[in-house]
């Protein structure tokens, strides 16, 4: 468990590395990072652990977006850590907003398959204002299970 921790704590350092250095290009990290482990038992008592964890980066200008994820797996026996095996990137998302102007960001995600999800592995919301006025839109995606994600937003009303 050790060396889950070691490499988890290099990968958010990693994470928070880019961040920094990707701040002074408008980019900001979303507050709301998850993560989320299983174990499995495998033939001949081996044990599994898989761990994933997502964050969001957000260019507060132009309000596009970056799904980033990381995942860590871990199989070990009764006596040792026999492989390790970690994996991460991040994917492109479309703009919320057409114009640039000065924005905030979160975002959420569904809980894994078979909790609250109903086709595939669930989806996601995102909310972007606009800093310099009184505007919101609020955005769901979630998976189609036929292979596309399918997404809406819709802008805020205040009464």
């Amino acid at each position: 468990m050790k060396h889950v921790m070691k490499i988890g704590l290099g990968v958010a350092l990693s994470f928070m590395t880019l961040a920094q250095a990707a701040e002074a290009d408008n980019f900001k990290l979303s507050n709301n990072q998850r993560i989320a482990c299983s174990r499995g038992l495998s033939a001949g008592k081996l044990n599994t652990s898989t761990c994933k964890s997502y964050a969001y980066v957000f260019n507060t200008k132009t309000t596009e977006y970056f799904r980033c994820q990381v995942s860590l797996a871990l199989t070990r026996d009764n006596k040792e850590v026999i492989n390790v095996q970690a994996d991460g990137s991040c994917a492109r998302k479309p703009r919320i907003f057409d114009a640039d102007s000065s924005y905030s960001f979160d975002a959420t995600e569904t809980e894994p398959p078979n909790t609250n999800s109903f086709f595939g592995p669930g989806g996601y919301a995102v909310w972007a204002s606009d800093n310099n006025t009184l505007k919101v839109r609020g955005c769901i995606i979630i998976s189609s299970g036929l292979g596309s994600d399918i997404s809406k937003c819709i802008d805020m009303k205040f009464d």
